[in-house]
């Protein structure tokens, strides 16, 4: 019996599986879950729900969560603020224009706010 070996694409991680739950990724975020829970209500983020309405949190939702993080706690910006330079970030990368210095470490290509 031969086992199939994944190539390509097939080694990609979908982002977008719900895996974490909302005590994992707090956990990985170093941040509290009512703070998850307060980036939900605003929309910045939406879990997945199971069947018994756990949150579910993808890799992309902790990619996402990071770099807003990053944008409040190292930058002090508000959370609309930062919903917005990650938007403009993601509009200077899509179009080839080259960020500002301060900003070259915010990665944002695969946040989705």
């Amino acid at each position: 019996m031969t086992r199939a070996v994944a190539t390509g694409a097939d080694q990609i991680l979908n982002l977008d599986k719900p895996l974490y739950t909302i005590g994992i990724t707090a956990e990985i975020l170093a941040t509290h879950t009512r703070t998850l829970m307060m980036y939900e209500h605003l929309g910045l983020v939406v879990p997945s729900r199971t069947a018994s309405n756990r949150r579910l949190y993808s890799q992309r939702d902790i990619m996402t969560l990071g770099a807003i993080q990053r944008l409040t706690r190292g930058y002090g910006l508000n959370l609309i603020s930062a919903r917005c330079l990650i938007l403009c970030l993601q509009l200077l990368d899509a179009n080839g224009v080259p960020r500002p210095a301060e900003l070259g470490d915010i990665d944002v290509e695969h946040t989705r706010v």
